[in-house]
């Protein structure tokens, strides 16, 4: 085997691993607790108002392109697909909402929430990879009211993010050619190892008042 045909074959193979590692593996910092509290609360009140058979369908979408640029790549899609394949609270993240949300929510709220799946969810999605422009869905995710209301939050943390890295991704190979090899180190200078959990930690620190989440 010739030295560059042993070398493709290698990457082949790494590449191959890697894609299989990625479809089974989960971030576990990505759990239905990765939301803001106003998404509990609404849930609540949809609850309260016996709104728990009510259907609805969100789209996300972005309204304008980042960089100032002609286009977006769209990512996020397999990470959201592993999140609603996962979603639910454990009997832990039911313990920390009963001392986070106010006093008086009946226990049959909480025993409603930890029943909570979203295997009645619809999720439609582009090609994750593919070209987007402003205000066209990016995802279409219909289903019980009350469970799409838990995963916008996440959802889009988990597009915008990977949505913008991979926008200025493509926009560095345009401008440097295929046959240049081009190698990130993202890691240096990310929002923190957690990204948005950084971000309101360190926001706190500097004197902000709080936040919704």
């Amino acid at each position: 085997m010739s030295s560059l045909n042993r070398e493709l074959s290698e990457d082949s193979a790494f590449a191959a691993g890697r894609n299989s590692w990625n479809r089974h593996y989960h971030n576990s910092v990505v759990q239905p607790l990765l939301t803001d509290l106003y998404q509990i609360t609404m849930a609540y009140a949809y609850w309260k108002s016996g709104k728990i058979d009510d259907h609805a369908v969100f789209d996300l979408f972005f309204r304008t392109n980042p960089f100032q640029g002609e286009f977006t790549i769209f990512a996020g899609l397999e990470e959201c697909l592993k999140f609603l394949d996962s979603f639910h609270y454990s009997e832990t993240d039911i313990e920390y909402l009963k001392h986070a949300l106010p006093q008086g929510i009946e226990d049959e709220f909480f025993e409603y929430l930890s029943q909570l799946t979203a295997k009645d969810v619809t999720l439609y999605a582009i090609e994750e990879g593919s070209v987007a422009f402003p205000r066209v869905p990016l995802i279409k995710v219909a289903g019980p009211l009350i469970i799409v209301q838990l995963l916008e939050t996440t959802l889009l943390t988990l597009v915008n993010y990977a949505s913008l890295m991979a926008t200025n991704a493509a926009r560095y190979r345009m401008v440097a050619g295929k046959h240049i090899h081009l190698l990130e180190f993202g890691l240096r200078r990310a929002q923190g190892p957690d990204g948005g959990l950084s971000a309101s930690k360190y926001s706190y620190i500097g004197e902000w008042n709080g936040s919704p989440e």
